[in-house]
């Protein structure tokens, strides 16, 4: 085992207490430490003489002990040292709490270094409990840029400043890209610009030992994601379609128009599936754009050439609804669909394996429960993934091993950035499905404050009573003593209480399978007229005749998030109506209903969503078998990510496997990455 993965505990100072902490953070392997950088900093080299002291300033001063320390003891368990110190230019006071040592620490006249933010009162300047020593430098990082780090109860800043210095003994360990890369876009060495990043000198150098980092991270990925790429081009043991369309026999049967790009993303597919390499496609379509409609043709040219397909969804309801889809789509074809969700009983489970290992089912809906090793296809032609960013690539790939090479479409529904596309999913080709279906009323968006909630209800009453029906979305499922948000369980009784003639139900995750499946059957069939939920229905059952989405504590919820939940409503004939409630009055709030009441339209949302909080939080949960980037930020380093994308076409023109000499580092360091 290489020493950087090895654990923390081989560090001096980390025993098994503080390693359970650290692990709190994700930190547990040397590595892990090293990587862990600051989220802010402090400069404590910024001094000034206490005459120009200014109110909440981050300075440092040097000065001389003016007077001997004073204490109080207002109460009880409760003491307050002052020492007065001067400069030559004014006089200052530290004030220290219930830090009695501090009374005999200094004598007058000595000299000490004091780094904090300043009180000033008039002619008064007044320093609480700021950092002092009798020396620059050390722990106390008085003259120097010190870095702030995010933190778990039990350890402080200083001990995992100190933590950090000892993993930082390593960092030459750490392997780095050529150096005809380094020299040419002007980079520090790797393990350099770390220890730049955690104790930086000056902004000039933090910034090129950052750009340093991101480069590093994005040329990994995005080698990491290209070689798999190759991989799958280049495999020769790939299905090949026959080379016959059913489209046209296809469109025929249906009760509307494919949309023009719809025809596009088909014909993508089936060039896709009839050539001599794994098909590995990503199609993108906002909400309602008809996706599924895709995923049924693919799955009838895959079961017309002698193979059988397999469809994942990330829940029950929405697997029930595409086999349900199929059913109808697919009626005439004589074609066998199973349904495969762990809610199913035992025998009827058992069954469906059997018949999915003898071919008897031709194509397969799913949840997770299709990738359970006893799951055994006997003849997979082609794997769809829908609501992909709820998969990792770790899940993708087991499905795909279920077969030899089979052809594999991801499909999402929340439409992602271009730029942040090639990085997530640089390893599939991508198809955007970019025109809605004709006839579709665009939503009305409103952003409300809870002065006029009752107004909305009533609204929302009005509405029912003209035969439509209501989401209501909130963020908790029960109230909380620690955050003050709207909860399904408060909002359902409150509702209930003052609308008596309507009928509610609400709907939450902790409800099992079979009870998510009758509420939202019934509220589907028009037995509901408002479903409380929480955004266990971002992804669910059509209810066309739902047109109003009322969206409670909207600022809890990120802008794609938002999008989502707002395409529940505007799919049937009906004027449709998203209101996004809140007290929140912060810029990145007031920005995202102003956004939303902008645009209809999930790329536009989604390149605001990045641009607000950034590729972290994007997708809310970390891709399984994605590398994180620990420095890189989206958009902010679009111009590093450009030069990468440029330098990993070149690389791969050159040595698609990295097997010369000249790239044996660079292939090193991507071989470790998960996804390899």
């Amino acid at each position: 085992m290489e020493i950087l993965d090895k654990s923390i505990r081989n560090l001096k100072g980390i025993g098994e207490k503080k390693e359970s902490l650290l692990n709190n953070l994700g930190i547990k392997t040397i590595k892990d430490l090293i990587y862990y950088f600051p989220v802010n900093y402090e400069n404590r080299k910024k001094f000034v003489n206490i005459v120009d002291i200014r109110e909440d300033e981050l300075v440092s001063i040097r000065a001389r002990v003016k007077s001997k320390p004073s204490i109080y003891r207002p109460r009880r368990n409760m003491s307050i040292i002052k020492i007065a110190v001067e400069d030559g230019t004014d006089t200052a006071y530290l004030t220290f709490f219930n830090q009695n040592y501090r009374f005999n620490q200094f004598n007058i006249g000595d000299e000490i270094y004091i780094s904090g933010k300043a009180k000033v009162r008039g002619l008064l300047k007044e320093f609480n409990s700021p950092i002092v020593s009798k020396k620059l430098g050390g722990n106390t990082g008085i003259g120097k840029i010190n870095p702030i780090y995010s933190l778990t109860k039990g350890i402080s800043n200083s001990e995992l400043k100190k933590f950090i210095k000892e993993g930082l003994k390593y960092r030459e360990e750490i392997k780095d890209i050529p150096i005809e890369i380094k020299r040419e876009y002007d980079l520090l060495d790797i393990d350099k610009a770390i220890e730049i990043v955690h104790f930086p000198e000056d902004r000039e150098n933090y910034i090129k030992a950052r750009n340093t980092i991101a480069f590093n991270e994005l040329l990994e990925l995005q080698l990491s994601l290209l070689i798999l790429k190759n991989r799958r081009i280049t495999n020769s043991a790939n299905i090949v379609f026959p080379n016959r369309s059913y489209l046209e026999e296809f469109k025929s049967g249906l009760e509307f128009k494919l949309t023009n790009a719809q025809i596009r993303v088909i014909e993508e597919i089936e060039k896709d599936m009839e050539s001599d390499r794994q098909m590995n496609r990503l199609v993108q379509g906002d909400v309602g754009s008809g996706k599924t409609i895709i995923a049924v043709y693919s799955l009838l040219k895959t079961i017309k050439s002698g193979y059988q397909g397999v469809m994942m969804a990330p829940t029950e309801i929405l697997a029930r609804q595409h086999y349900n889809s199929l059913k109808r789509e697919l009626e005439k074809y004589d074609i066998e669909i199973g349904l495969l969700i762990s809610n199913l009983k035992a025998s009827e489970k058992k069954r469906t394996i059997e018949n999915i290992k003898s071919g008897d089912i031709d194509i397969v809906i799913g949840t997770h429960a299709v990738i359970e090793d006893d799951i055994e296809f006997y003849r997979l032609g082609l794997v769809i993934t829908d609501e992909q960013h709820r998969f990792g690539v770790n899940q993708r790939a087991k499905l795909s091993n279920k077969g030899r090479n089979p052809d594999i479409l991801v499909m999402t529904a929340t439409p992602i950035p271009r730029t942040l596309a090639l990085i997530v999913y640089g390893d599939l080709d991508i198809s955007i499905i970019d025109e809605m279906p004709p006839g579709r009323k665009e939503i009305k968006t409103y952003g409300r404050r809870y002065n006029s909630r009752r107004d909305i209800y009533d609204f929302v009453q009005k509405q029912i009573k003209n035969g439509r029906q209501a989401y209501v979305v909130c963020p908790l499922v029960e109230d909380s003593d620690i955050m003050n948000l709207k909860s399904v369980e408060s909002v359902y009784k409150e509702l209930k209480e003052n609308y008596k003639s309507l009928r509610i139900e609400m709907l939450h995750g902790r409800m099992n399978g079979v009870e998510k499946d009758d509420i939202m059957i019934r509220f589907k069939d028009r037995e509901i007229d408002i479903l409380v939920s929480t955004t266990v229905i971002e992804v669910g059952v059509d209810v066309p005749n739902a047109n109003i989405m009322v969206i409670e504590n909207s600022e809890r919820f990120g802008l794609a998030q938002l999008h989502q939940l707002r395409g529940r409503v505007g799919r049937g004939k009906y004027q449709s109506y998203c209101i996004l409630l809140t007290e929140n009055r912060s810029q990145i709030s007031t920005e995202r209903i102003k956004i939303m009441q902008k645009t209809n339209d999930g790329f536009i949302v989604s390149e605001k969503d990045l641009e607000l909080r950034g590729p972290g939080e994007f997708f809310g949960l970390r891709q399984h078998g994605v590398p994180e980037l620990k420095l890189a930020k989206l958009p902010r380093d679009l111009n590093i990510l450009s030069k990468v994308q440029i330098l990993t076409m070149d690389i791969m023109k050159e040595d698609p496997y990295l097997n010369s000499k000249k790239y044996n580092r660079l292939k090193e360091i991507v071989n470790k990455k998960i996804l390899l």
